[in-house]
């Protein structure tokens, strides 16, 4: 997959992401994604609101966000909330950074998932 791709890629999945969270939408932060491969981590810079996604090693990032990239794939392409969900609990996806940022994150998303029931 081309870089092109990649970035078209992560732009939609923080899309939808931000469409199934909205209270999330007007965060600004910068997160640091690595799409770990068979002996090969690329880092992708986030910012949002926007996205905004460049290849960068993020050194501004509040939030570290690491998924193998055939997980991500996945994900991105057609996973849904519950779905990044289900993974950060089976340590798929690992997320770690300013602790009040991944704690704001995280209540605001098991708050979504609870109005969803």
């Amino acid at each position: 997959m081309s870089s092109a791709d990649t970035k078209t890629l992560i732009a939609q999945a923080v899309e939808r992401f931000f469409d199934e969270v909205p209270a999330l939408k007007q965060l600004k932060l910068v997160a640091r994604l690595e799409l770990r491969a068979r002996g090969d981590v690329p880092t992708w810079r986030v910012e949002v609101p926007g996205p905004k996604v460049s290849k960068d090693p993020a050194g501004d990032a509040k939030l570290d966000i690491s998924v193998a990239r055939s997980h991500f794939n996945e994900l991105a392409a057609e996973g849904r909330l519950k779905d990044w969900v289900d993974a950060y609990e089976r340590g798929q996806v690992q997320v770690s950074g300013e602790p009040a940022v991944v704690k704001l994150i995280g209540n605001v998303v098991e708050r979504q998932l609870a109005r969803a029931r």
